[in-house]
């Protein structure tokens, strides 16, 4: 069994969160599914959080479900409904950004992990691998969801079918992810990201996040009321009259990311 199987690391206004089976290529088992859940969890709980990162132990991010764990041969519905989907919800829903260092393969249920952040960081040695389709499986984790609306219909149909490679420099260019970046820089890349989100306007990602999302299904006139809404709240918080004065004063904001 593993001790730890998700590391936290809580740093100055942001968690990283360390999937830590690296014998294992980080697969998911109950032990991880509830460790992560409890790690988000804690992340939203705190005040002082207001980013969070999400990377993996050795040599791969992700490689799905580990086939050798007992949840494998449970029914797959339970398990897709008792784990997976709320570990996506729970992702997609947390009020600041999510940024995903992509460190090394991210296979099945990993790579929609991965996607399922707001912004993904890929070592250009990384590998996306929609590997369902090998073993007779439907992509799950939001991954028939979240590929049409990255790549496309025809390249998610050959990603979910084919199960090919797909290396984080073509995820690139076909804008699946933010990023690719050499493998030495992707650590600090992430964590000057995740600390440049920390001192920023915290309510003010949160309403872009939720602009975002639900553009998705809002026809035109709604998106353009909830624009509206949302831009009312944001006006109304202190990081919108800091950002404002302080663009006046020509001087850097420093902003609590308050909602009020």
């Amino acid at each position: 069994m593993d001790e730890t199987p998700v590391l936290v690391d809580r740093r100055a206004g942001y968690h990283a969160v360390t999937l830590n089976r690296p014998q294992r290529l980080n697969a998911f088992t109950g032990a991880m599914h509830r460790a992560l859940m409890a790690a988000l969890d804690d992340a939203e709980a705190d005040t002082g959080c207001r980013t969070l990162l999400l990377t993996g132990a050795g040599r791969a991010f992700c490689a799905g479900q580990d086939l050798a764990d007992p949840m494998a041969a449970d029914d797959l519905g339970d398990t897709i409904g008792d784990y997976y989907n709320p570990l996506a919800r729970k992702l997609r829903a947390l009020p600041f950004p999510t940024v995903a260092a992509v460190n090394g393969v991210a296979a099945g249920a990993g790579a929609n992990l991965a996607f399922g952040c707001d912004i993904v960081l890929a070592a250009r040695s990384a590998n996306f691998i929609q590997a369902f389709a090998k073993i007779g499986l439907v992509p799950d984790c939001g991954g028939t969801w979240v590929l049409p609306r990255l790549a496309g219909a025809a390249r998610a149909r050959g990603l979910a079918l084919l199960g090919e490679p797909l290396p984080a420099e073509k995820a690139e260019s076909w804008g699946l992810i933010w990023k690719a970046v050499d493998d030495d820089q992707l650590m600090s890349e992430a964590d000057k990201m995740c600390a440049q989100f920390a001192a920023g306007p915290t309510f003010g990602f949160a309403q872009i996040k939720r602009a975002l999302d639900a553009a998705e299904t809002n026809d035109f006139a709604t998106q353009l009321d909830l624009e509206r809404n949302l831009q009312r709240e944001a006006g109304a918080s202190p990081d919108y009259a800091e950002g404002v004065k302080a663009f006046t004063e020509k001087r850097a904001p420093v902003f609590t990311g308050r909602r009020s």
